[in-house]
């Protein structure tokens, strides 16, 4: 059994959940409303105040799932009660971000800015303080969302392994190499 999988999720106060026949769950909260399909051999069930999942068969694609889906329905929950949070940091000499509603504008060291347009439901802040590495900050409730537009700004300049120079995740620690050796 999937020690992932087997395990209750609480659905704390103020949160419905409904599965719909096609088995697509739909989670309400404080914050707003998430939807995430789920494989029609897995059952889910809403009793006492949680969710529990079932798997059908010890089959491999069965177990792999069972986690899965598992997962998916607890970070549903967590994100319309608390919300999630992604930061980058810009490491760089000139690097910029601004920001005017959901639109990014990156100075990455290019010939030109990158104007980047953050989906709706993401809200974006930025923040530039002297002495320190500019900051975009990526706050909502789909987390699959906020990693896949942070992944995305992140490409953008990706941290080089000589100087890091670079988007980075906050926190995120980018091994350097040694670079050429001086002369013989």
């Amino acid at each position: 059994m999937s020690r992932i999988g087997k395990a209750p999720i609480a659905v704390p106060a103020g949160v419905t959940i409904s599965v719909a026949a096609d088995n697509v769950v739909t989670v309400k909260g404080p914050k707003g409303e998430l939807k995430q399909p789920i494989d029609r051999d897995i059952t889910v069930q809403v009793e006492n105040n949680e969710i529990n999942v079932t798997r059908p068969t010890d089959q491999i694609r069965h177990r792999a799932l069972h986690g899965l889906s598992r997962a998916l329905l607890a970070n549903l929950v967590k994100g319309v009660t608390e919300g999630y949070t992604r930061k980058l940091e810009l490491v760089g000499v000139g690097f910029k971000a601004t920001n005017t509603g959901n639109v990014l504008d990156l100075a990455l060291g290019y010939s030109h800015n990158i104007i980047f347009e953050i989906p709706s439901e993401l809200k974006v802040a930025t923040l530039q303080e002297k002495g320190k590495n500019p900051e975009i900050t990526l706050t909502g409730i789909d987390r699959q969302l906020i990693g896949a537009v942070a992944a995305k700004i992140r490409s953008l300049r990706k941290p080089e392994p000589y100087k890091g120079k670079g988007v980075r995740y906050q926190g995120e620690v980018v091994r350097k190499k040694a670079g050429k050796s001086a002369g013989k």
